[in-house]
């Protein structure tokens, strides 16, 4: 996204000069994001394939049993929501790396609380998915468990671009105020899609738990829940638009105007996804696609804000 240094440069080391490289750090810090992100694709296919209630209590996941047992429930629903459970391990294993990295390398207290928030994070949302389960997968309560997962994204892409900046530099304006307040609006209105998206898919007919059916669902015509969604993500590309007009129009550098041009084309690709949802009747296999490129854009939206205000030289 910039011009990046050498490997000489005293930016690349960390303020002691020992500890975990910021190559290790960054390293770390990508696998967090895209972890963060592929979980929600996972969850996504425990809801589809109706294994919400493979494992049907919480902390274990049978009554009496930690791991899955035979004849509790179809198998396949058992290893798909087991698997998903063993993927918050891995996740947290992940955060906990990382934190002990940046820790140990005496980064700046922002990346120290990016980081531990990550982690905490990663429990809490273990918490609120056993919740989620105990309360048979109510819509409103896989809607709480989604919702985070989008908060812990946005933490781990700002983790992300914040980690390749020396702690010792200040931060810099790198485009006017104006078109950040913006880029804030258009986050906002990101919320609102993803908020209204959580309730068609809480009216729709992926309860998440084949025996569950249409119980717990919303009870709202799912169609005018689509209208409104689609008139927020309609909102949210508008403010995303004008942010690049002004982008281009201030001469902003040029990685946050390529960093924008490329949450455009995640946001068309994710509205193509929605549309075809719409009309096909909300097929499972497009479930998961729609919530990964949930994830992408998201991460994107924080790119683009994170750019706004950096400590030069910025590394990538």
């Amino acid at each position: 996204m910039s011009t990046s240094t050498t490997s000489s440069s005293p930016a690349r080391r960390t303020p002691t000069g020992t500890g975990p490289s910021l190559r290790l750090q960054r390293i770390l810090a990508l696998v967090l994001l895209i972890a963060q992100g592929s979980i929600t694709v996972t969850g996504s296919i425990v809801r589809v394939t109706g294994s919400g209630l493979g494992c049907d209590t919480w902390p274990n996941c049978h009554e009496g049993s930690l791991v899955p047992m035979q004849g509790a429930a179809p198998a396949i629903h058992q290893a798909i929501e087991f698997g998903n459970r063993l993927l918050t391990f891995v996740l947290a294993a992940i955060a906990l790396a990382l934190f002990i990295a940046v820790l140990r390398a005496h980064r700046r207290s922002e990346i120290l609380w990016l980081s531990f928030l990550s982690g905490l994070g990663v429990i809490v949302q273990a918490v609120i998915g056993g919740i989620s389960v105990l309360l048979d997968l109510q819509w409103w309560a896989v809607a709480i468990h989604f919702l985070p997962s989008m908060i812990l994204v946005w933490i781990a892409a700002l983790l992300y671009m914040r980690i390749a900046e020396p702690d010792a530099a200040e931060p810099v304006r790198r485009f006017p105020g104006t078109i950040r307040t913006l880029a804030l609006v258009a986050a906002i209105a990101l919320s609102l899609v993803l908020v209204t998206g959580t309730m068609v898919t809480g009216s729709g007919p992926h309860s998440g738990d084949a025996g569950v059916g249409m119980d717990g669902r919303l009870e709202l015509d799912t169609k005018m829940l689509a209208y409104v969604h689609a008139a927020s993500m309609y909102l949210y590309l508008g403010l995303t638009i004008i942010t690049v007009v002004m982008l281009h129009r201030t001469r902003s550098p040029r990685d946050a105007v390529r960093t924008s041009w490329v949450l455009i084309a995640m946001i068309v690709i994710q509205w193509a996804i929605g549309v075809t949802q719409f009309y096909l009747g909300v097929p499972r296999w497009t479930v998961p696609a729609h919530i990964a490129m949930s994830s992408v854009v998201v991460a994107f939206t924080a790119f683009l804000w994170a750019h706004g205000r950096r400590r030069l030289p910025v590394l990538t």
